[in-house]
């Protein structure tokens, strides 16, 4: 096996891991609203959400998390282990990448939550919270193309003006169902 093949599996498991980063919070925003409906749909609902976010938490973010952590450590084990010192982005990149992994293990934390009927957030504040593990891939990704830190920081810049037109778009669409709920 080479180092591009090792790249190939890595690059397949981080899209994999990501696909479960963006749907698995949309899900829960589903679960938590569903709270609002006639309680036989409710019910009905939930258990299905339940079921639908357990395999997708234990049969792919799962094992492509491990996955994508044991590839990319492969690589780094080949081909930057000597220079690795000198990869000032490698350094923020796996800092970035720590960050995901908490991120992982706070959904974690939530799903089992509100498999327990604990509804901490609304579904407002987890439409937020879905839009960390886009925040994180704009960074990664910016830092392993650019491979430098001021561009990086040019990077991070854009990253902060992106994060505030996400968060503006989401309050947006709020304000709009709550007019059209109205009506």
């Amino acid at each position: 096996m080479t180092y591009d093949h090792v790249k190939a599996i890595h690059i397949i498991f981080v899209v994999s891991w990501f696909a479960g980063l963006f749907y698995l919070p949309r899900l829960l925003v589903y679960h938590t609203e569903s709270n609002a409906r006639p309680a036989n749909e409710r019910d009905i609902l939930q258990k299905e959400y339940i079921r639908m976010q357990k395999l997708l938490f234990n049969a792919i973010m799962v094992p492509a998390m491990w996955l994508t952590l044991i590839s990319g450590t492969i690589m780094v084990y080949w081909l930057w282990w000597d220079a690795f010192a000198s990869y000032s982005w490698l350094h923020l990149k796996l800092l970035f990448v720590l960050g995901l992994v908490a991120y992982h293990f706070t959904l974690r934390r939530l799903l089992f939550e509100v498999r327990e009927g604990k509804f901490r957030f609304s579904g407002f504040q987890l439409r937020l919270f879905n839009e960390v593990a886009t925040i994180l891939l704009f960074a990664i990704v910016f830092l392993v193309v650019l491979k430098n830190t001021i561009d990086f920081l040019w990077g991070v810049a854009g990253l902060i003006a992106f994060a505030v037109i996400i968060m503006s778009a989401v309050k947006l669409v709020k304000i709009s169902r709550e007019r059209k709920n109205r009506k």
